[in-house]
């Protein structure tokens, strides 16, 4: 339990830096920084539910994104595994390679649908 605790606190601190970044005005440098906090924050995020499944029973402490990703669903701690899938493909997409034009799309994919994908989680972990 103080694993899990300790990982969704680190997670809500993440989110609420990758929120202020959001907030800054577009240049080229809070381009970076968003995606940056971006990646970071999803890798709380998947880290976290999966700290959740392993505390209520449900996985063992092995596991991939993805499959963490389904379980969440599974288990309606997240509500739409379509887009955190999506998700994850952009944190990957980011990882191994950098082309702007693919940059430019996960950004604003950041501010219209993944920045809500990942409050709602906070707020859903915040119930349990």
């Amino acid at each position: 339990m103080k694993r899990y605790e300790e990982r969704k606190e680190g997670y809500s601190k993440a989110l609420e830096r990758l929120v202020e970044a959001l907030e800054e005005q577009e240049t080229e440098l809070n381009v970076d920084a968003v995606l940056h906090r971006f990646e970071f924050t999803f890798e709380l995020a998947w880290k976290t539910m999966k700290d959740y499944l392993e505390y209520i029973g449900v996985i063992e402490r092995t596991g991939s994104p993805r499959e963490v990703i389904k379980s969440a669903f599974s288990f309606g701690i997240i509500e739409n595994g379509e887009e955190w899938i999506n998700m994850m493909l952009a944190r990957n997409e980011l990882f191994h390679l950098y082309d702007e034009e693919t940059s430019r799309k996960i950004y604003y994919n950041i501010k219209e649908i993944y920045i809500n994908l990942l409050k709602e989680l906070k707020n859903k972990l915040e119930e349990k």
